[in-house]
């Protein structure tokens, strides 16, 4: 442990200490309560952890994206309310965001790094706009671009000089599709 590891735990140990003074002043004449309501809340507190890891579980076991018998793509909507797709870069798997209002398929410094790209080689030299003003592009070339069945041999992506939550999947890789809104998914038709 480190030494703000130490404090943390002092910390604690004094809260812990202030809080059984407390319930031993308030109770010491009833212990036989005291236990009860220490075990009760306890049991509470256990039943909230519970089920915050049930619905976190439900909540990673949400369908995933899906070929048709047709060929077709479906995406189901993220509890967010946006589409997340998942491509296949070189053989190793790229989650975007479709993002309908963005032009051009943009990579996180991190899904670039990720499929190898090497930050430090790339020319910066674009300029794209974003609701949080002007950020600075690299143009790339992704080869062997994978979605269920339809595979792209050459993409061309731009890699965001400033950190971002994830990718984006724009309307230059989107349009090559036929795009369809359908309650809670999205189905990608070529």
């Amino acid at each position: 442990m480190d030494g703000g590891s130490y404090g943390q735990l002092a910390y604690l140990l004094l809260l812990l200490m202030a809080v059984g003074g407390w319930v031993f002043a308030e109770y010491r004449s009833r212990l036989g309560l005291a236990l009860r309501t220490a075990l009760a809340w306890g049991m509470i507190f256990l039943g909230l952890m519970a089920a915050y890891g049930v619905w976190t579980g439900m909540q990673a076991s949400r369908p995933q994206q899906a070929v048709m018998q047709d060929g077709g793509i479906t995406i189901p909507r993220a509890p967010d309310g946006h589409y997340y797709v998942t491509l296949t870069v070189r053989g190793q798997p790229v989650t975007f965001l479709a993002d309908t209002g963005a032009t051009s398929v943009v990579l996180s410094p991190a899904d670039a790094q990720a499929l190898g790209i090497d930050l430090a080689t790339l020319r910066f030299d674009g300029q794209a706009q974003t609701a949080n003003g002007p950020v600075r592009t690299a143009r790339v070339l992704l080869e062997d671009v994978a979605l269920g069945p339809v595979t792209d041999r050459r993409l061309t992506a731009f890699v965001n000089e400033a950190p971002m939550d994830g990718s984006l999947l724009g309307m230059d890789y989107l349009g090559r599709f036929r795009v369809e809104i359908d309650g809670d998914r999205m189905v990608l038709l070529r």
